[in-house]
Formats: structure tokens, sequence, C-alpha cells
């Protein structure tokens, strides 16, 4: 999910297709583990303490998994504060953990108007005002407690601010993360307005950006002054000091993508610096189970469906439309649930199509001919490093920008309408995406992005900054899962 409050930024195949469903029980449930870091030495006069405040969903939460294992190896130690939902995913990668009001499952799940407001900027962000108020009233106790003994605050997404507060209030630095590109330019649209088809005059582009800022301040500057920082015994903090600080603290920030998706804007300062995607690979401590490698054996590469940490309140409808587009293209297909954006209904049951609840994408991704998805910017990554096309069907707006970007590229399907999608839709789109020249296409992206380490880039940005101590890191004695 982006951060409401944008960091301080100066600008300077074919075979017939007779549906079934196939369900694995194994798969339905199954939640993959993370292999555990690299262990380290017991004693390094460098280690740090970082705690990393992550709110949000799978999407926001899995990249720092692969950046706290890279901070391990280092010799660091770091403690993960998010929902109580990824406690269990956390603490088996072997990772601290820290509980915060922040489960967005179980947010969107009791809200459900909040995702069918996605697309509607002013509308959505009125209703995550009330639902931001709710949680930001637990913030600072359950920040004390993370952070205490810190040495250096990462924040992203909405606990962006609170991290900033936190640093404040402990005086200790602190550090931005965001996965999508949001401090002001003239040569990015901004994130959280619906794609438009031409390029804007860069003054106007960075005005639009300007009157997200002021508007999204005023609909969060409550939760900001009100709650958290007068919870954290902080002074209120305005517009200006917030925006256009000088302080370090409030302007540094590291975007988890590839430039060879979004190139890095011409405007931005040393203090924006974009890494590349930081994956969490899972795909060596995952056994698919049997069911599901003997459907992908048994023909040609199927097609990916699925939209993540989405839910919507019309996922059978959305189900019956992509399996009758599916059957009339003639291909194989793998449905992926998730959290609920999708329906298993064993009425539509054929071998051509295999239902999961998940799998690790780095496992599946690479055997897979396409992925239809939300552009969630955790999916699009995967199917970027995967080399493989994208249909998108948006969610919120951020994954708008991200389809966007892919359709500029060449390598995804025009985006599609949630609120007015239909079989037929989705039939065009398929077709798209089996074209060999965008297939090959994507494939050089790939080949690309998996050449990136983000997250020793990250790493070596943060020595850079001196929030950290320059430390190679340590060779890895246990891969193993305990």
């Amino acid at each position: 999910m982006p951060s409401p409050w944008p960091p301080t930024g100066r600008s300077a195949r074919s075979g017939s297709c007779n549906w079934a469903i196939m369900t694995s029980p194994r798969a339905a449930g199954h939640e993959p583990a993370p292999r555990r870091p690299p262990a380290v030495p017991d004693h390094r006069v460098d280690l740090m303490r970082i705690t990393i405040l992550a709110v949000g969903t799978h999407g926001d939460v899995r990249p720092f998994i692969a950046l706290s294992h890279g901070l391990q190896a280092r010799g660091h130690e770091v403690t993960i504060t998010t929902g109580r939902n990824f406690e269990g995913l956390i603490r088996g990668a072997g990772i601290g953990f820290s509980p915060m009001t922040a489960d967005y499952e179980k947010l969107m799940r009791n809200s459900p108007e909040m995702v069918e407001a996605g697309n509607n900027l002013f509308k959505g962000t009125k209703l995550m005002r009330r639902l931001l108020m709710d949680m930001a009233s637990h913030w600072a106790e359950e920040g004390r407690a993370a952070c205490k003994d810190t040495d250096l605050i990462i924040g992203q997404g909405s606990g962006t601010v609170l991290a900033l507060s936190l640093a404040e209030a402990l005086k200790v630095p602190s550090v931005q993360v965001q996965f999508q590109p949001i401090t002001p330019c003239r040569d990015i649209p901004p994130v959280m307005l619906p794609p438009m088809p031409f390029r804007l005059p860069g003054f106007l582009n960075m005005g639009l950006y300007q009157g997200l800022r002021f508007t999204i301040w005023q609909l969060f500057k409550d939760a900001i002054n009100d709650v958290v920082r007068k919870d954290l015994g902080l002074k209120p903090v305005t517009y200006s000091e917030l925006y256009f600080d000088d302080n370090p603290d409030r302007r540094r920030v590291l975007y988890a993508y590839s430039e060879q998706v979004v190139p890095r804007s011409r405007d931005w300062t040393a203090m924006a610096q974009v890494t590349g995607y930081w994956f969490l690979d899972e795909a060596d401590a995952w056994t698919p189970p049997e069911d599901l490698a003997n459907f992908l054996a048994a023909g040609d590469k199927p097609v990916y469906i699925g939209f993540g940490s989405m839910l919507t309140q019309k996922a059978e409808d959305v189900t019956r439309k992509v399996l009758t587009a599916v059957k009339e293209t003639g291909c194989r297909a793998v449905l992926a649930t998730g959290w609920g954006g999708l329906a298993a209904d064993p009425a539509l049951a054929d071998p051509n199509v295999f239902v999961l609840k998940s799998a690790p994408h780095d496992w599946l991704f690479p055997r897979m001919a396409a992925a239809i998805h939300h552009g969630g910017a955790g999916t699009t990554a995967a199917a970027c490093r995967a080399g493989i096309p994208s249909l998108i069907m948006p969610f919120i707006t951020e994954q708008a920008f991200w389809s966007a970007r892919l359709e500029e590229k060449g390598i995804a399907a025009p985006r599609l309408n949630r609120k007015t999608v239909t079989a037929r839709d989705f039939q065009r789109g398929l077709a798209r995406l089996l074209d060999p020249a965008m297939k090959a296409r994507a494939e050089a992206l790939g080949t690309k992005i998996r050449a990136e380490n983000g997250v020793e880039r990250a790493i070596a940005q943060l020595e850079a900054w001196n929030l950290l101590p320059n430390a190679a890191p340590q060779p890895a004695e246990d891969h193993a899962l305990a």
C-alpha cells in the first residue's frame, strides 16, 4: 500500500479447455516458509539493532524479510513490526517480530468498501482516514516497545510518519522505504492518480504532486498530530516541516523497485535512491504438492490468475468471467484465490484448471506462460523477474500505475476496468498475452532484472548515508529451515 504521506523531495498457447477445477488441499492452505538467514558470528562490534515498521499486505512485508536477511548476514539484529497476521511468517524466517495494529487482511474483510472504492482516490482516502485513526491510537505505545534500544528505524507506507516521529522522540536516525515513486518530480506521473493517455508538461506534473500532498495532509494531519505525535509527547508538525524540512530523516528514501521498470527521476536529489526489487526467494525451500507438479507436467505452460491480497465482494462473478475467457481461449490455468479476490467454484470442475490458495511466486511464475493479476508492486515485480507478460485488473490506483508502466514497455495487455470487466475483455487480454513478440520483450526485461541485487544495493546505500557501518556479509553456515 502506498504511503499517504509522500516523502520530502526537492526537485533539483493453445489446446482444448474443458473447465474443471482441481483443488489441492495442501496447496489451498499452505503458507510457504521462507528460508532462514545465514548464520553469523555471536560477537560483532559493529552490530546494530534495526527496527522496521511495515504496514500493509504480503507485498509490503515480504520485501522486508529479504532486506532483513541481508542485514542479518552482516551481523545486525532486525525486528519487523507489523500486524499479527504476519507473525508466523516473520518468526519462521528467523527475524524478530513485534506486534502492531496493522492487520490489513482483517481491515479489508471488515471494511470491504475500502477496496471497492480503491480506484476513487478521494473516497478511498476518506475511508482510510477513519480506519487509520483507529489503528494509530495504538501506534505510539506499540512503536516505543518495538523500538526500545534500536539504532535505526525504517518506515514504510502508512507507517512512514510513525517511523519519523519515533525517531524524533527516541533521537535515532530513520529512513523511509517505498515500493512506488512518490517523491515529487516532473517526469514520473503521480502514482495516486489514474494514468493519463499522454504525458503532462513537467510543471503540471509537479503541481499535481504538490496538490495531492496538501490534500492528503488535510485528511491525515489529525492522525499525525492529535494521535501519534501527541502520544509520543512531541509537538505538532506542520505541513512545511513534514514536506520541506531539510532534516535528512525526513528526506532519505529508498525506492525498492527496478529502474528497468521506472527510471529514477532526473529531478531527485541524492536523498532519493532506487535500489532494485527486494525479492524474498522461497523456491528452494518450497516443495509443491504432488497434484500441482503433475498438473504442470501434463501440458503446456498455464496462465496464472490471481489477485493476491485483494478482496472483493464480487469474487464469484469475477471468477466466472475469467474462467469463461480461459475456456474460450483454449489454454490451461492456475487460479490462486489469495485473500479472496477469486473464488473456487466446484461447479466449474475440469482437468485444465488447477486451484490453490497461494504458492511462492519465484517458484510458480517461471513455470507460467503469463499472469493475470491485480498489479500490486510485489506481484508485478515477480512477473517482471520471471520474464512473463501481464494482464492487470487494478483494485487501487497504484496498481493502475504499474500496469501503465508495463504497457509502455510492451509487456502487458491494456489494463481492465474492474467495475465493467466482461468475460470478453478477459478473453481479448489473454489473446494479447500469448503474442510471441510480447513474450520476447518480457523475457528480455526479466533477464535484466534477474541481474540486479536490490537488497545489496539498499544496504550499500544505507552504509553510504552512514546509517550502517561498512561490514562485509558473513559466509552462510545454515540455509536450512529449522
